[in-house]
Order: C-alpha cells, then sequence, then structure tokens
C-alpha cells in the first residue's frame, strides 16, 4: 500500500513492466553508445573506446546538411498544408450535418490506415499518369496525405468537445464569421492543432517508405541513412544523426503529449 491509500503493483508485474521497457527502449541507447564508439567499420560490442570525434565529422559533412535540410523543409511545408486542411476537414465533419458525412471522416483517415507502400505505389502511378517529374514537392504531396489525418484526428477530436452554445453567443452578441473563430473557436483548439502539427512534423521528418516512392534521387534524413548502412564509408556517422533523428522527433511528441493531456478542460464543454 503507498502513502497515497492506492494499493502498489505486485512484483511480477514490475518486472515486466520493466522487461518491456528495456526492449523498446535498448536499442535505441545502443544507437546513442555508438555514436562515440572509437570503431569505424563494425559495431563491437562493448566498444573498444569511446569518443566525440564523429559529431566534428558529421558537422563537417555537407551531404548530412543536404539530407537535414531537405527533411526539415519537407516536414515543415507538409505540416502547414495539414493544418489548413486538416482543421477545415474537422470543422466541417464535426460542426455540421450533411449526407455521407461519416464516409468522408472514414476516407480523410484512410491514408494513415493503408500500408505505407500501397500510398507510395498510388502517389508513384498518379505522378506517372500525370507526367509530373519527381521533386521536392512531389515529397511534400506524398507526406501531406499522412500529415492531414493527424492534425484531423487532433483537431475533432476538440471541435467535439467545445461548446456549440459559445459560438451561438458570440454570433449573437454581433461577431462575425472571422471574429467567431479568432476569438472563441481557435483559443479552444489552439493547442490541438499545435499537438497535431508537431506530431505531424515528427511523422514526416522521419517517413521512408511513401518517401522512397516520391523522391526520385533526393535524400531525406532517412533515405540518407538506409543508403549509408548499405555502403557505410564512417558507420559511427550514420549513429550520431540517428541521435538527431531521435531528438527531433521525440521532443515534439513529448510536446504534444504535454499540450493534450489537459484536452478535456476545455471551455463551455460541460454546459
Amino acid at each position: 500500500m503507498r502513502s497515497d491509500g492506492s494499493p502498489s503493483a505486485p512484483l511480477g508485474l514490475k518486472i515486466a513492466a520493466a522487461c518491456g521497457l528495456l526492449f523498446l527502449h535498448l536499442p535505441i541507447l545502443l544507437i546513442f553508445v555508438y555514436a562515440f564508439t572509437t570503431e569505424e567499420k563494425s559495431f563491437v560490442w562493448p566498444p573498444p573506446g569511446l569518443t566525440t570525434q564523429w559529431f566534428a565529422v558529421t558537422w563537417n559533412r555537407p551531404d548530412v546538411w543536404e539530407a537535414l535540410s531537405l527533411s526539415i523543409r519537407v516536414a515543415a511545408i507538409s505540416t502547414a498544408i495539414a493544418l489548413v486542411l486538416g482543421t477545415l476537414c474537422a470543422a466541417a465533419v464535426s460542426r455540421t450535418r450533411f449526407f455521407g458525412r461519416e464516409t468522408i471522416s472514414l476516407l480523410v483517415i484512410l491514408p494513415i490506415a493503408l500500408p505505407g507502400i500501397i500510398t507510395g505505389i498510388a502517389l508513384r502511378s498518379a505522378f506517372a499518369l500525370a507526367d509530373i517529374p519527381f521533386s521536392f514537392w512531389t515529397i511534400v504531396l506524398g507526406h501531406a496525405t499522412f500529415c492531414v489525418v493527424v492534425v484531423y484526428n487532433n483537431a475533432v477530436a476538440r471541435f467535439r468537445r467545445t461548446s456549440g452554445s459559445m459560438i451561438e453567443a458570440s454570433m449573437d452578441l454581433g461577431a462575425d464569421g472571422f471574429q467567431t473563430f479568432r476569438h472563441v473557436v481557435l483559443p479552444n483548439i489552439a493547442t490541438a492543432l499545435l499537438a497535431g502539427g508537431m506530431l505531424a512534423f515528427a511523422l514526416s521528418f522521419d517517413e521512408v517508405i511513401v518517401t522512397t516512392f516520391t523522391a526520385g534521387q533526393q535524400q531525406t534524413v532517412p533515405i540518407w541513412m538506409l543508403e549509408e548502412l548499405i555502403r557505410p564509408r564512417q558507420r559511427p556517422v550514420t549513429n550520431v544523426v540517428a541521435m538527431v533523428v531521435v531528438l527531433v522527433t521525440l521532443l515534439p511528441i513529448l510536446f504534444a503529449y504535454y499540450l493534450t493531456r489537459d484536452g478535456d478542460q476545455i471551455a463551455g464543454s460541460g454546459k
């Protein structure tokens, strides 16, 4: 029994939970360790020595910077597109009733439910049919397909918990549609949009399968890492970049969780 009166977990359950966490996160910890190894050509355990030289080597590799810049630009623009389209879809589905509403909702979330290889093949076929050459924008369009879903899921849940009486009261008091959205709707859905946008950015940044079908000869960070693993020059450099990917994707996810953990406390939700 704990000090707050709640029963403590059995020892067996604690051990099982610890084993589960180790199974999930030990490989990630190994990546961090191998980023400091002195061995250049293979992964030896335990590492023969530790060094920080690979961080300087990575910093001076132009191919790393090109891949990182491309990934950030693609993720940023894909997220911006997703914020606009996802919010509009969520508003239409949650605030209005029309024929086929549930079907449209299903179609919006379908891209993230389908295997990535199906989405990639479909996009590649569509680009070929329309005679669109592979470019930065084909990657953006590919990523936007699943980024929209992430924003939509966050926004539609928040819209449904926001009291419609607040919007009606705003309109009754003389506010137009834009003023109502700015002063009533947006403050209530802002954290959900921010969380959805950060999750979308994280997913786009480390996406592999759809990117493979839409990138052509361009290399985002995940594609660059796959190429380096196949034809390595300096193996620890890949692990240094992997550390960056972990941080770039983990921090937005943690922040999104922090923003949405009190999502049920919406103004007017209980009225």
